[in-house]
């Protein structure tokens, strides 16, 4: 698959703030993990599937979005140097995090951890998406379905994806609880906030779409 996307208008800004985007991405998902307190859909499943292997939660998230990534062949879509690296750098800074955080701890500590996961994972999100170097590997598996299935909505292939991993998750073993709740009423409008702030417009009309916030 060819990537998607150049480098001509305003490499540095873009580089800077996609890197800097999926370093906050993975640190805002430690935060969650450390609290204890539930995950988004996607992390429930990557801790279920890290409970069962053995494997770390970064080495997972790595090995999940590589097989989604996969998924895109038949649905024709392209990925972004963006998408690349959202497979690799993301895990790695969850796995890195996670050894420096330490477990446990009082619940209003648990709570600042995931009130803050949160929103710095809304802040990642307009971030890396706001460089417009390409979705992550589950944003681009959601609108490929899409573009796929013309009479199927974005919010209705998004709500299956996330009904589906959270499920499967929880049956392996993640975490779910009122993390996950908080998780699910506030990534929508947090996206809208940032993802305006940090768009580096490609022309004046181009602005990236609030819709397609990352699964991870």
């Amino acid at each position: 698959m060819a990537l998607i996307g150049n480098l001509r208008y305003r490499p540095a800004r873009r580089l800077g703030q996609l890197y800097v985007g999926l370093v906050l991405y993975g640190v805002s998902m430690a935060l969650m993990v450390r609290s204890d307190l539930g995950l988004d859909p996607w992390d429930v499943f990557h801790q279920g599937l890290a409970e069962r292997t053995g494997l770390s939660f970064g080495t997972v998230t790595i090995a999940v979005g590589a097989l989604v990534l996969l998924l895109w062949i038949p649905l024709r879509q392209r990925p972004g140097l963006g998408t690349v690296s959202n497979v690799v750098v993301i895990g790695l800074v969850v796995d890195a995090t996670l050894a420096l955080l330490p477990t446990g701890g009082p619940l209003g500590v648990r709570i600042a951890l995931l009130v803050t996961g949160i929103v710095a994972n809304g802040a990642a999100t307009g971030l890396y998406l706001g460089a417009q170097l390409g979705p992550g590997p589950r944003d681009g598996l959601m609108t490929g379905l899409v573009a796929r299935r013309p009479g199927w909505s974005v919010r209705l292939v998004r709500t299956v994806i996330e009904v589906t991993v959270l499920a499967l998750g929880w049956l392996l073993g993640g975490k779910v609880g009122v993390g996950t709740v908080a998780y699910a009423l506030a990534i929508g409008p947090l996206a809208h906030l940032f993802i305006p702030v940090f768009a580096v417009p490609m022309t004046k009309s181009t602005t990236p779409e609030p819709e397609a916030a990352p699964v991870g």
